[in-house]
């Protein structure tokens, strides 16, 4: 039996995002007040998608409860179709979004910080809300992947809509390019065309890895014989 009910759990995960969402949103910073605001940063972006999701979750959590013992069959088609969309969104969104903007992040800022967060963000977000923001996402999504089995889509069709995601978020930033004259990014700043469009495609292929990642740990956390699945598969 777990030392905490994974409703808990979900519950603890989605007031801290919140308030992560909150305090970010509350920053007096000259980033925010330009074009496409927040949500030019994928960082932000990916916020929103965690706090979404575990907010389906706890949907369902409540949902799940409230029709115990009932046998109304409408309420549990409504009740599988919002596990199916939970299941996608962990698959396609939750885990390798979540897990691609740490991976990139904390790579860029250890090889040179200025890069992707330039020492002056220091004056304006704090060290706790930075972890927030890109360091607890994936312990986060990996405990919501240990306490609760999810089907993950098929492969082809799970990295087609990963790939039309990260698609869409460069060409949202070619746009907001396109209109300010200055890059989302300072990494993007620094390199020289070409070199752009090699790694606009090295991170979608990163972010395709990180899906069949998620399914490979999906599979061996919930393929083991001895394995107890948790209910609201």
């Amino acid at each position: 039996m777990a030392l905490i009910p994974s409703q808990v759990l979900r519950v603890a995960i989605l007031l801290s995002y919140f308030s992560i969402l909150c305090h970010y949103k509350a920053l007096d910073m000259p980033a925010h007040q330009t074009y496409g605001g927040s949500w030019k940063f994928l960082t932000f972006i990916d916020l929103v998608i965690q706090a979404v999701f575990f907010g389906l979750c706890v949907l369902i959590d409540v949902s799940s409860l409230l029709t115990k013992g009932g046998d109304s069959r409408e309420q549990e088609r409504q009740l599988r179709k919002l596990i199916g969309l939970r299941d996608w969104m962990m698959a396609v969104l939750a885990f390798p979004v979540g897990a691609f903007v740490v991976f990139t992040f904390w790579s860029l800022y250890l090889y040179d910080r200025d890069l992707v967060y330039p020492r002056l963000l220091d004056n304006f977000i704090p060290q706790w809300l930075n972890h927030g923001m890109h360091t607890t996402v994936l312990p986060f999504i990996i405990i919501e992947m240990r306490t609760t089995h999810h089907r993950y889509p098929r492969r082809s069709l799970g990295l087609a809509a990963v790939c039309l995601f990260g698609i869409g978020y460069i060409l949202w930033t070619c746009w907001v390019h396109q209109v300010t004259g200055v890059w989302v990014y300072p990494v993007l700043e620094r390199i020289a065309p070409l070199a752009r469009v090699i790694f606009f495609s090295v991170m979608t292929l990163v972010i395709c890895i990180f899906y069949v990642l998620g399914e490979i740990l999906n599979s061996y956390i919930w393929d083991q014989p001895h394995t107890e699945k948790v209910k609201g598969e």
